[in-house]
């Protein structure tokens, strides 16, 4: 019930991305981008917050007046500057529940991405903590209410000697010393949440922290502009001898507290904790079963570090070799942290169909997918893509290999005559002389990579490494000897079958067009 549930909010969520599509393209794609942004808008919050800073007295009587002067007397800089630490922390707020939302919509928050989605709820609550303390230092009505609301929900813990609440008391009651408490706590939540969000990296190979540069830039843009049209403004001055009735909320961050007045400080608390143990232990309710961990030969690993440089989760390492053989170290696989998507596989030098002396066996296998079967499979679909084509009318119709992936379409849907499918985890895991083997061996006019669409690989990396191969920047190359021409990558979600099917028919147009491949290039060279 739960997977039919979610395949429909990933549907839905898919329809909504693939509209972002036409006006931002795959790459700049800002629902793709969520968690890059919510990066980006921590450091321009951290920028402006340092840059008012130098204009703001922390002293209860200097702190307004410090405001007004920079969104008054100074509108033109510190105002907009003030402005955009508000409006960059309310976006970085929207990004990252976002950026939640849609990894558990699209299942990668479970298994062994457990450790990100964890971490990502002290994230939430450092967010949360820096952004209503900011509130408070602006000392007007808002920030009265706020920091009486929050003082008597802390209060309710009974952690502390004295209730916090009764520096709020009347005028006069809060001093410049505690003001100055406040601007430090404001100061060192953000300092704590940078180092969670680096905490919540640390499982991750080559994590991508910064969104593409355009984007970034007219996000930045954006900011600037919402600042100039609709500058942050304060309400009239805190008064602790009187209470605030009419207040203009910011519901990113201060959504909560209405409910707070509701309902008492208990129920929040009962609340917020609750929903917070609900969060973290999603991973486990119930947990993720993939296919069996990768698994290192050590007689045919010769501890290249390919495999530990492509693992998109860092479940592999290397360690020094206690086997007798000529080599400094060997892949070991750690099996908590590998997803099974076999990119390792693919990153092997040894990982080649070539070979036809013994049984064929690669330096990293999954035992659910051996290299072997990978040949056996290619070599039946190739076989069918030959007799298919060959039985259409006029027998030259081309015959294509489309290797797909267990997260992309169905690819069983696009057979038919000229075309036989191959399906693999991940795209990355097909190593690059699979494509120079369907030619040279396999008879096939052309091969298909169809995975995840671009900027989504659900393995991570698959896409990156599949297209740096193909491209010869990153080893294993696809040989220089292999037309480019004649391979088509295809990479679009799993609800978009009918594309696939397009795209499949415009590639054997394609190829009809081109000239027949030399014989000399299909000669059979050992790799």
């Amino acid at each position: 019930m739960l997977k039919s549930f979610r395949r429909r909010l990933q549907d839905w969520l898919l329809a909504v991305e693939g509209l972002f599509d036409y006006p931002f393209g795959p790459k700049w794609n800002p629902m793709r981008q969520l968690g890059t942004l919510s990066f980006f808008f921590y450091w321009v919050v951290a920028v402006s917050g340092i840059y008012v800073f130098v204009f703001f007295d922390t002293t209860v009587k200097g702190a307004y007046e410090s405001v007004e002067y920079m969104t008054v007397q100074q509108w033109y800089l510190a105002g907009v500057m003030r402005s955009i630490h508000r409006y960059a922390s309310d976006a970085m707020v929207v990004t990252t529940v976002f950026h939640l939302l849609r990894e558990f919509i699209t299942d990668r928050y479970r298994g062994v991405r457990w450790f990100t989605w964890f971490t990502g709820v002290p994230i939430l609550w450092f967010l949360y903590v820096s952004g209503v303390s900011g509130y408070w230092l602006v000392w007007d009505q808002l920030a009265q209410y706020v920091a009486i609301g929050s003082m008597e929900w802390l209060d309710w813990l009974g952690i502390f000697g004295e209730p916090i609440a009764n520096n709020f008391l009347k005028p006069g009651s809060l001093s410049d010393r505690f003001f100055t408490l406040l601007f430090f706590m404001h100061i060192f939540a953000p300092l704590f949440l940078l180092f969670i969000m680096w905490i919540h990296l640390l499982k991750l190979n080559r994590p991508q922290v910064n969104p593409p540069r355009g984007l970034a830039f007219g996000c930045l843009l954006a900011l600037v502009a919402l600042s100039l049209a609709k500058p942050a403004m304060s309400h009239a001055p805190a008064d602790l001898a009187t209470m605030p009735t009419v207040l203009s909320l910011d519901w990113f961050y201060l959504f909560a507290y209405p409910f707070f007045d509701e309902w008492g400080p208990g129920a929040t608390w009962a609340l917020a904790f609750g929903a917070s143990l609900l969060v973290a232990f999603l991973p486990w309710l119930p947990p993720l079963k993939h296919g069996a961990a990768a698994q290192v030969v050590p007689e045919k690993c010769n501890g290249c570090t390919r495999c530990f440089e492509d693992c998109p989760f860092a479940a592999i390492s290397m360690q020094p070799r206690d086997d007798g053989r000529p080599f400094e170290r060997i892949a070991r696989v750690d099996p908590r942290y590998c997803t099974s998507c076999g990119m390792c596989v693919g990153s092997c030098p040894v990982s080649t169909p070539f070979r036809r002396t013994g049984e064929l066996v690669t330096g990293i296998e999954l035992p659910d997918l051996r290299l072997h079967a990978l040949r056996a499979a290619t070599d039946a679909a190739l076989r069918k893509a030959a007799e298919s084509a060959t039985a259409t009318a006029g027998g030259g119709a081309p015959a294509v290999l489309v290797v797909g992936c267990d997260h992309g379409c169905e690819i069983d849907e696009v057979e038919g005559q000229g075309i036989a499918t191959v399906k693999v985890p991940c795209v990355g895991m097909l190593p690059p002389s699979f494509i120079d083997y369907a030619f040279s061996r396999g008879g096939a006019d052309g091969v298909m990579l169809h995975g995840c669409r671009e900027g989504d690989c659900y393995h991570r990396l698959g896409i990156r490494w599949t297209q740096e191969r193909l491209d010869g920047m990153r080893d294993p190359y696809l040989r220089e000897r292999v037309s480019r021409e004649r391979i088509r990558t295809c990479w679009i979600s799993h609800n978009e079958g009918r594309r696939l099917r397009r795209e499949v028919d415009a590639f054997r147009a394609d190829l009809q067009k081109l000239p027949a491949p030399d014989q000399a290039d299909k000669k059979n060279d050992a790799a």
